[in-house]
């Protein structure tokens, strides 16, 4: 592989309500990615539990990690055994009473590369993620690793140009989306076509707009936190895409599956060069943007 390349991976997972058994499939997976030729490896978003912010249940804050908790402990061998780098998202427990929904970047020799906190924390029915979770206050970044500089978003980030934007100003060649996202069941029949070409919609503008890569990993099956809940059906459809938006792999909506798929440095290059959005971009006339709104 040429320096001015190399091979994401991601790994589409189905949770089981283990935390160890979850985290031991994740590193099977991640062997299977590298067996493959991957070489930046991401996993979906809190891979290590169900999805448990369907309800604000005080029991599940046990569920919380520090940043160099079990996770990263069980991973970082894995990723320096077979030399890959890999994103990894956890649940972060950063001190009594303070959490964080984060993601830990490992290199390819086991050291942490760096830590993303999520931005943007949402509040709907059964993604209710402010009870759990305090916003972000790390700012967009992007990582080094081994094989090339990564940014990483964490789900609903996925849906603000602003975060996109800065993560690839920061120097990212590819933008992580690890994701937890899924159709309520009782609306998937009305609604579910246009919220996942939505969201898949959204992403590509982003790959488009910066002229950079787009991963995003998402879980899937039907998950529950409480018994008799309609609980929630994720879509799966994790892909990757090129600077171009054009997808170059791309997940099922309910199995588990590794996609592969090359980033090229030089792509990037070529359409920035062609599509110059970055030399077009007006600085001088964008501070409004950090008001709430244009009264």
């Amino acid at each position: 592989m040429s320096e001015q390349r190399f091979q994401v991976g991601l790994v589409q997972m189905a949770m089981s309500g283990d935390p160890a058994v979850n985290t031991a499939r994740a590193a099977t997976r991640i062997a299977e990615a590298a067996g493959r030729g991957a070489q930046v490896i991401c996993l979906p978003e809190m891979f290590r539990t169900p999805y448990f912010c369907q309800t604000e249940t005080h029991a599940h804050f046990a569920l919380a990690e520090a940043a160099d908790g079990p996770s990263v402990q069980a991973l970082a061998p894995v990723a320096r055994r077979h030399g890959v780098a890999v994103v990894v998202p956890i649940f972060e427990k950063r001190a009594p009473g303070l959490y964080h929904n984060s993601a830990v970047i490992i290199d390819a020799d086991g050291s942490v590369a760096g830590l993303y906190r999520k931005m943007h924390i949402p509040d709907d029915p059964a993604f209710y993620e402010k009870f759990y979770f305090t916003p972000g206050d790390l700012g967009f970044r992007a990582f080094d690793t081994r094989f090339g500089r990564i940014g990483t978003l964490i789900c609903w980030d996925q849906w603000y140009p602003e975060a996109a934007r800065l993560t690839a100003l920061a120097g990212a060649a590819v933008l992580f989306y690890p994701t937890a996202i899924g159709w309520h069941p009782a609306e998937k029949a009305q609604h579910g076509a246009a919220q996942r070409d939505a969201w898949k919609t959204a992403q590509r503008a982003h790959a488009i707009a910066n002229g950079c890569y787009v991963a995003a990993v998402n879980r899937v099956g039907i998950e529950r936190d409480r018994p008799g809940d309609a609980g929630l059906e994720f879509w799966g459809t994790s892909f990757v895409c090129d600077p171009s938006g054009v997808v170059l792999a791309e997940a099922s909506t309910d199995r588990e599956e590794t996609l592969v798929a090359t980033v090229d440095l030089g792509r990037i290059d070529e359409t920035r060069t062609h599509w110059p959005f970055l030399r077009d971009r007006r600085i001088d006339a964008y501070g409004d943007l950090t008001r709430r709104f244009r009264d």
